[in-house]
């Protein structure tokens, strides 16, 4: 397995692409949405490696190494010796067809001989809890990690990349085929509870209406104290931990909007009735450090060293985070060593397990990494 990484800006890509020496099997890009020459870079590498596996979205800063950047795209070029790939994408055109979109997905992957299947999607109005139902419908047994493009919170703007296609209402998915496969992941958020356990007596999908059979958005508003006047921002800085069942871990969700005039909580994705919600904070230190814990828990299982790591973190870590924000991308690089190559995007949801005797979710408010090598 050989790997090669760019971070292109608009004034020079044209020449810096000439840098990519091997031939690759598989490309990732992540791309800000205010890169003037993503659709050109994109009509380029098609032309030069037109048997590549292309794969990728936008972003709310993309990571490259140690740094995050803005305005700019992250190329990824691996080249597999004996590891093979499939792409396969399909158009969402409606919330409720987020199941249907990542079963789709998963009926194009499908094969004895499949190992991994990196999926990336739109970020806006899809559920990532479906998609993800929707691919473990079909591959019960196969690892499954990827992210929800980031976009731009005024416009609504997302996209996301298959080959030639550079598409909003769009999953991609890439499998990974072959025993030679070595791929380890972890997702860890590093927040800190407060307040009791709540429980979930009405709710329909992502809308919660009803906690402990008052007024879902009451009860939020009464933990805020002086911060509920900023709703719905403040939801990134308090999210949730749920726990769905006495035998299920925790995972985070994060409120993306209110309704005053049925007093509900609008969630990222699904929040089921019979569900305990516990109100969250956000600690920075933690934070970093729980990113440095999804490293560990990454390469705990792999038995070679990974050739490159794939991190998908929160946009709300980053706003939260603020100028401290490559000091968790520092804190993987110190797990994971200065000979592996480091690739990723900041994200409106994370998929992948927690670890690896997790089943598949999809995660908020967490850095989730996948590292990748061959055996």
């Amino acid at each position: 397995m050989e790997v090669e990484q760019l971070s292109l800006k608009d004034d020079s890509w044209s020449t810096d692409i000439d840098r990519i020496k091997i031939k690759p099997t598989l490309i990732l890009l992540f791309v800000s949405l205010t890169f003037k020459s993503k659709a050109l870079l994109l009509t380029e590498l098609n032309k030069r490696f037109p048997e590549a596996c292309i794969i990728g979205c936008s972003t709310a800063g993309e990571i490259n190494g140690d740094y995050v950047n803005d305005s700019t795209v992250s190329l990824t070029a691996i080249t597999f010796n004996k590891v093979t790939c499939k792409l396969a994408s399909h158009n969402l055109s409606d919330f409720s067809e987020s199941y249907d979109s990542g079963r789709a997905i998963a009926t194009q992957l499908a094969h004895k001989d499949l190992s991994h299947v990196l999926v990336f999607s739109h970020g806006v109005d899809v559920n990532g809890s479906e998609i993800v139902a929707g691919l473990k419908s079909e591959l019960p047994n196969t690892s499954i990690t990827g992210g929800l493009a980031g976009y731009n919170v005024d416009t609504k703007d997302s996209f996301v990349i298959a080959n030639t296609s550079m598409a909003s209402r769009q999953i991609v998915g890439v499998g990974l085929y072959g025993d030679a496969l070595n791929v380890g992941y972890g997702s860890n958020g590093g927040w800190d509870s407060f307040g009791i356990d709540r429980l979930v007596t009405k709710s329909n999908k992502n809308i919660v209406y009803e906690l402990d059979g008052t007024p879902a958005l009451a009860i939020y508003k009464s933990f805020l104290g002086e911060d509920r006047y900023n709703i719905p921002d403040v939801g990134l800085s308090f999210p949730f931990s749920m726990r769905v069942n006495e035998y299920d871990g925790t995972v985070v969700r994060t409120v993306r909007k209110i309704v005053e005039e049925d007093q509900s909580l609008v969630f990222a994705t699904n929040v089921p009735k019979g569900a305990t919600l516990r109100l969250m904070k956000s600690n920075v230190d933690r934070l970093i450090k729980g990113a440095g814990d999804s490293a560990v828990k990454a390469i705990s299982q792999t038995k070679h060293k990974p050739k490159l790591a794939i991190l998908v973190s929160c946009i709300g870590r980053r706003l939260l985070l603020k100028q401290l924000v490559e000091e968790e991308i520092e804190a993987v690089g110190e797990v994971l060593g200065d000979d592996v190559k480091v690739t990723g995007f900041y994200s409106f949801g994370e998929i992948a397990p927690a670890d690896q005797y997790s089943r598949c979710e999809l995660h908020n408010q967490t850095m989730t990494i996948t590292t990748l090598s061959e055996c």
